[in-house]
């Protein structure tokens, strides 16, 4: 007789979670998406009520928007829609963040690999965390490449008449330091996410469709012993996974 549903998940959160508890020094590697940030209330890209779906409220379609071109050529709609849907100064982390820094702190976990661009994983206290796409806590002077922080940068949004924050040195807009499409992915970044995944006993995958390369072709240089992937819907890597568990990221590692 084949178990419920919902025992099925928890005898395999169960198991992942020992494959956890049982790994060695760093043998832990964990690769998250927007799913981990979606329990602090950040919406992922294309889900029922995400980024994508209040496309109708803009002239141009999200996807357009968040590219290298349209920044250049569109700045004050650029930086209305970031500032409107990609950003979320008020998030906190959720339980899945706290739990990856206390296994990072005890020695387990290697290193967190995120595709998103919020910072909570530092807020929650992991320390080794390779940001694919970047972070909005980051943000840069055109011209003369002064550092501004988010709060330094919404402040310059906020004092602008057209939105778009500039250099009070050079006057040359800020842009925040997140990968647009049409931007390569910072190389030293892919290196070192690179080598954990190759170090890794234990590869956890967690909150993607992996369905955004180059981020998610990463996943070829694990050589480990086991991969788990937790999403709510299937992934393309399912039938490589040692073990697939289709839950909420927090419920997961809510222990």
């Amino acid at each position: 007789m084949t178990a419920p549903a919902d025992q099925r998940t928890a005898d395999d959160i169960a198991t992942l979670r020992s494959w956890i508890e049982s790994c060695g020094p760093g043998g832990m590697v964990f690769f998250g998406g927007a799913g981990v940030s979606t329990e602090s209330g950040i919406p992922d890209f294309r889900s029922t009520g995400g980024l994508y779906s209040h496309s109708q409220k803009y002239s141009y379609p999200p996807e357009t928007m968040v590219s290298h071109s349209f920044f250049e050529a569109h700045p004050q709609e650029f930086f209305q829609f970031y500032f409107d849907r990609m950003i979320a100064p008020e998030a906190k982390p959720n339980q899945a963040h706290k739990k990856l820094a206390e296994l990072e702190q005890r020695g387990v976990c290697r290193a967190v690999i995120t595709q998103n661009i919020d910072g909570l994983h530092q807020v929650a206290g992991s320390r080794n965390v390779y940001e694919l796409h970047g972070s909005v806590h980051r943000n840069y002077c055109t011209g003369c490449k002064r550092f501004f922080n988010l709060e330094e940068t919404m402040q310059l949004h906020q004092a602008a008449t057209d939105g778009v924050p500039r250099c009070p040195d050079c006057d040359a807009i800020v842009k925040p330091d997140v990968v647009l499409y049409e931007e390569p992915l910072d190389e030293e970044v892919i290196t070192g996410a690179v080598q954990a995944i190759a170090q890794a006993e234990l590869l956890v995958v967690a909150g993607t469709s992996l369905v955004v390369y180059p981020a998610a072709g990463l996943l070829r240089y694990f050589q480990g012993d086991k991969l788990a992937i937790v999403n709510l819907s299937p992934t393309s890597a399912d039938k490589s996974a040692d073990l697939c568990i289709n839950a909420k990221v927090g419920e997961v590692f809510g222990w």
